[in-house]
C-alpha cells in the first residue's frame, strides 16, 4: 500500500508510524484508518516494536468531521464496525509491542487510539480529551473499554460526561498512561523505550500482551491455566535459554526475538 496519510520509518527493528495530516491535527478519515490498519498489521510481522505518533502539534484530534458532507447521512455504527474495529484490533492483536508516543493533543477517537496501544508515553504538553459529549455522542474507539479499566469508573465517567482536558501529568498520575516526558526530551525517551523493547524477548512480549489483555475476562483459575500454557511456550524459546545463560554468566542477554 502506498501511504498518503501516514509515514513509516524503520530503524533497528522499530517501525515508526507517523500520522501525517497536520493541517487537520491528524484527524482520522477513512483512508487514514485503512492505512493504520495495514501498516500495523504489516509492521507486526516485520519489526520487533511498533511506535505510533503524530506530526505537528497534535497526536490525533479524532474523527475528521469534515470528512462527511452531510451529517444526517453519517452511519456511525457502520464506520465503527467496518473501519475503527479493524484498526483497533490490529493494534491489540499485533504480535509485538505497540507504543503510542503522544506528541500533543489526543482528542476523541484520537485519545482512544492511543489508549488501546500497549504503552502510552506522552510529552508534558500533551493532553487527552474525551470530547464526544460536546457533540452529542458517547466515547467510542474503545474508550468505554479502556477508561474504566485504567482509571476506574468514577474518573472514566467524569472524563466522558464533562469532556474536560486531562493533562499528561494528570493522566500519568491517574494511571491512564505509562509515562510523561519533558517536551525537550520526549523523542529521546520514547525512542529509548522502543529500542529497549526491540532488543528484548519478542516471543515473551507477544505472550505478555495476550495474557494481560485476557485477564479482565478470566476467573483466577482460568488466568492461572492460561499463564501456565503461555509460560510453557516461553520455556521452549531460544530467548529463554539465552536469558538463563546470560544470568548465569553475569552478562547482558542478547535476545534474538525467537
Amino acid at each position: 500500500m502506498q501511504y498518503q496519510t501516514i509515514t513509516r520509518d524503520d530503524q533497528d527493528g522499530i517501525a515508526i508510524l507517523t500520522l501525517n495530516r497536520p493541517d487537520v491535527m491528524n484527524a482520522l478519515n477513512t483512508q487514514m484508518r485503512a492505512e493504520i490498519t495495514h501498516a500495523v498489521t504489516e509492521a507486526g510481522q516485520q519489526a520487533r516494536v511498533v511506535v505510533l505518533t503524530g506530526t505537528g502539534r497534535a497526536f490525533c484530534s479524532g474523527q475528521d468531521l469534515g470528512d462527511r458532507a452531510n451529517v444526517s447521512n453519517i452511519n456511525l455504527e457502520r464506520t465503527l464496525r467496518d473501519e475503527y474495529l479493524p484498526m483497533l484490533m490490529a493494534i491489540v492483536d499485533c504480535p509485538v509491542p505497540v507504543i503510542a508516543a503522544v506528541n500533543g493533543t489526543a482528542a476523541g477517537a484520537g485519545a482512544n487510539l492511543a489508549l488501546v496501544c500497549d504503552v502510552v508515553i506522552a510529552t508534558e504538553s500533551a493532553s487527552f480529551i474525551q470530547a464526544f459529549s460536546r457533540i452529542g455522542l458517547i466515547p467510542d474507539a474503545g474508550g468505554t473499554w479502556a477508561l474504566p479499566r485504567t482509571i476506574g469508573l468514577q474518573r472514566a465517567m467524569g472524563a466522558a460526561l464533562f469532556a474536560d482536558k486531562i493533562s499528561a501529568a494528570q493522566a500519568a498520575d491517574w494511571g491512564m498512561i505509562w509515562e510523561m516526558a519533558a517536551d525537550d526530551t520526549f523523542a529521546e525517551v520514547w525512542m529509548g523505550r522502543a529500542r529497549h523493547l526491540a532488543k528484548g524477548p519478542t516471543e515473551a512480549f507477544k505472550r505478555i500482551k495476550q495474557v494481560m489483555r485476557a485477564s479482565s475476562g478470566n476467573s483466577l483459575e482460568d488466568q492461572l491455566i492460561l499463564e501456565g500454557q503461555l509460560q510453557g511456550e516461553c520455556g521452549h524459546t531460544r530467548d529463554f535459554k539465552e536469558g538463563v545463560l546470560s544470568f548465569l554468566e553475569k552478562r547482558a542477554p542478547a535476545f534474538e526475538g525467537r
